[in-house]
């Protein structure tokens, strides 16, 4: 256990972090999902653009990778403009 006061500030700070990148990476993962069960073209266009930025933001934030987040970007947009 940490003896230094700063050391335990850290603890607690870093299990807050940690809570908060769990609850971000998880909605988008919610909905990544929402958007590969639409069949409205409409719609998976709206939910597109907001996982879009979603992914940008966690890559930006490096709770994800940059290159993991263009992939799945590219995926994404893919399955969108396929079910045209």
């Amino acid at each position: 256990m940490a003896n230094k006061k700063s050391a335990l500030v850290r603890i607690r700070s870093n299990e807050t972090k940690r809570l908060q990148n769990r609850y971000q990476l998880k909605t988008c993962r919610t909905f990544v999902k929402k958007l590969k069960r639409t069949n409205d073209q409409h719609e998976a266009e709206v939910i597109f653009k907001k996982v879009s930025s979603m992914l940008d933001k966690l890559a930006k934030r490096k709770i994800i990778h940059k290159n993991k987040a263009a992939n799945s970007k590219s995926m994404l947009a893919k399955f969108v403009n396929s079910s045209n």
